[in-house]
Parts: structure tokens; sequence; C-alpha cells
């Protein structure tokens, strides 16, 4: 018997038993598909958790203001005013290695309008190397620069998404928004594709299609601000190649604890901590989701054996008719080899059309990422057909054992 008749043997044993076939194919169907959702999955947590970090940049070191309950504000601040733009010239002076300190608030407008046109958007005092740090791309106009802040200008810079909700398709640079009682000139609009406005809202906010940003010292002395509010919500940090990003916070914690009185008002974030943090959880999240998507396998591989052991069985007189007529016994094993082999190829190709629709509805009901890749369907086809020839092995060559003259009176 050569390998093309031994699969049309498989083809014509697995129509005669459609049913059969069907439900042994089920184990190695959900096994694949959980295989490929599981890591389709994992791969999108962490293609967001990479982009999340790169955009707070792995030379960079964030001091964010803490989020305390209203009983701890008034004792703190008898100590601390919070993190403000003195600290960030502390920074700037005192941690060697630093290349650039830009300084951020956030206000949470209870207005954005222009004329008769109103929106919902994030606003942002921010310094004017911003853009060095976080890049936003410009489409029109420009970016804060360094007078607007000096002289606490009002000026901003727009989002895509708060251009077209306040000016439509009209031109907007030299139109004025107003943000709460603040009237600003804009003077730039963010492109479309342009990152987050900083690592704390990237997750929430994502996009800067719907941020407004002002000059840092026009935000923090012309809005109205919480009285026991921290002056500034995060300061961004970039230190130079050669510096290490753990021993410069540490510089910058004792640095801090100084000026705040020792007041826990304040915490630093660490991206380059949070990849290696990001990194291992994924590796964890694989080993768990590996093992339960090798149980669902390894049940569909049990599930082949059993069939195919019945199928020995029920096909004892043909073995001994095959034998008497010539067959030897590596034919015999070839053919029950390739039976269990088409099972389980055929029910990983239908898994693999289990796990990316999985995958894709993950996506769209949930709204989590999932990156279905080559490799995790080349994976997943290679263990299931593995799965199924070492599952055919042992009811192969039970077969191969079976006596040509015994087989023959069998009934």
């Amino acid at each position: 018997m050569n390998l093309g008749e031994a699969f049309r043997s498989a083809h014509d044993g697995l129509s005669a038993h459609k049913m059969r076939s069907g439900l042994t194919m089920l184990g190695i169907m959900f096994g694949v598909g959980a295989v490929i959702a599981m890591l389709a999955i994992g791969a999108g947590a962490a293609r967001q958790a990479q982009s999340f970090i790169d955009r707070m940049g792995l030379r960079n070191i964030l001091v964010r203001a803490k989020q305390l309950r209203p009983d701890e504000l008034q004792a703190i601040r008898k100590k601390s005013l919070g993190v403000s733009l003195r600290d960030a010239e502390a920074v700037r002076e005192a941690v060697p290695g630093v290349e650039l300190v830009a300084p951020r608030v956030k206000i949470d407008p209870w207005k954005v309008q222009a004329g008769e046109s109103r929106t919902d958007a994030t606003v942002y005092g921010v310094s004017h190397r911003h853009t060095e740090l976080v890049a936003l791309p410009l489409s029109e106009g420009r970016f804060i620069d360094g007078l607007d802040e000096k002289e606490h200008a009002q000026v901003c810079v727009v989002g895509a998404s708060v251009r077209r909700a306040l000016f439509a398709y009209g031109p907007a640079l030299g139109r004025r928004v107003k943000v709460n009682d603040l009237w600003c000139e804009v003077v730039g609009v963010v492109a479309e594709t342009g990152a987050a406005s900083s690592a704390a809202d990237a997750a929430s906010a994502g996009s800067p299609a719907r941020e407004i940003y002002l000059p840092v010292t026009t935000a923090a002395r012309k809005l109205e601000h919480e009285p026991l509010a921290s002056p500034l919500d995060e300061i961004l940090v970039r230190l130079s190649p050669s510096v290490s990003s753990r021993e410069s916070a540490a510089v910058v914690k004792t640095l801090l604890d100084g000026l705040h009185g020792g007041a826990d008002d304040y915490e630093i974030v660490v991206p380059e901590a949070l990849l290696e943090q990001s990194r291992q959880t994924q590796r964890l999240f694989n080993i768990v989701m590996g093992c339960i998507a090798g149980i669902s396998l390894l049940v569909g591989g049990i599930g082949i054996m059993n069939i195919m052991l019945a199928s020995v069985l029920e096909r004892t007189r043909e073995i001994g008719v095959r034998r008497a007529i010539g067959a030897d016994k590596g034919d015999i094993c070839l053919q029950f080899l390739v039976e269990s082999f088409s099972i389980s190829a055929l029910g990983g190709l239908a898994g693999v059309a289990i796990g990316v629709g999985i995958a894709q509805s993950v996506s769209f009901y949930a709204k989590w990422p999932t990156v279905v890749t080559v490799a995790s369907i080349a994976l997943a086809i290679t263990v299931s057909l593995a799965v199924g020839v070492l599952s055919g092995l042992y009811p192969a060559l039970r077969a191969t054992k079976v006596q040509p003259i015994q087989a023959l009176r069998y009934e």
C-alpha cells in the first residue's frame, strides 16, 4: 500500500462513519481553536502593553501626583503642596543625566465651546518641549512654543475630533475656543495618527484626537483648580542613554522626599521596570494558557485513540484478509496511522477557523485587541498533527499484531 492508497482508505473509513468521525474531531477542533485564541489574546495584550510603554518612553521617568482622599489631603498639604513646577526645576538642576523635564497638568473642563458649537474634550497644560517626549504630529499650524509658556499666552492646540466638532470643515487656525471661562486662540491641530498624550492617560484616552493642549503656565494660573489639588499631575523626565533609569529614579525619590517633607503624595513610574514586569506577566500568561489548551488537545488525542482502537476491533476481519493477500505489518500500520492523521488534520483545520473566529469576536465585542499570527496557526496545526499521529500509533501497532488466521475467523 502506497501513501495515496492509504489516504483513500482513510477517506472511505471516515466517510462510512461520518457522525463518529465528526465527534472524534471535536476534541482536536476545540483544542486547536483554544491554542490560537489564547495566543491571539496574549499577543494582543503584549502589543498593547508594548505600545503603552513605548509611549511612556524607556528612557523616561514619570513623577505623578497620587490620588488622595479628602481627609488625607488636609494633613498632607500642611507638609507639601504636591507635585509642582518647583519639583520640575529641582529635578532638572540636581539629578545627573537629565536631558529634558516636561511638566503636565490635566484640567477637567465643564465647558469647551467655539461660537455655538460645544464638545467634550480632555484639556492638558503641557511644556513647549512636550513633543520631544511624546509624538504629536500636526496637520495644521504649530505647537506651543517657549514664548507662549513664558508669557502665559492664551493659545491652544486641538485634536482632530475637537476641531471637527467645533469648526466642522472650516478653518481652525486663528479661531477662538473657550475652555471653561478662558478664551484661547487655536494655533495648531494634531493629526489623526498622533500618540496618546501621556502614559497616565494612554489607556483611558487612547488618542489625542479629543484633547486640547495649553501652555502649562497658562493652565496652572488662569484655569480654576481644586484648592487642595496638586498643581501638576505629572512630570516627564527624559534621561541620557548612559544613565540607569532605576538608579536615577532612586535619586529623584530622595530629592522629592526632601522637597515634600516626607509626604507620600506622589509616585514614580519607571517604564523600563514596567516593561520587564509586563514580559514576565506575558510569559506566565502564555504558560497557563498553553497548559489549558494542551489539556484540550490531550483530551482530543485520547478521543482519537479510543476511536482508532474501536476501528481496529471492528475491522479485524479486513486486516486478516489484507494480510492473507500479501499486505505486511508496515501496510497495516500505515493504514491506521494515516486515518488518525486525517482525523487530526481535518480537526486542526476546522480548529483554525474556530480560533480565528473567537479572536475576532473578542476583538469586536470586548474591544480587546487580538493578533492572530502565522506562527500561532503553524504551532497549533503542528501540535494537532503530532497528537493525531501519537494517538494513532498504539492502535496501529496493535493492528499489526493481529494474526491472519484468527482475523479471518473473526465475526
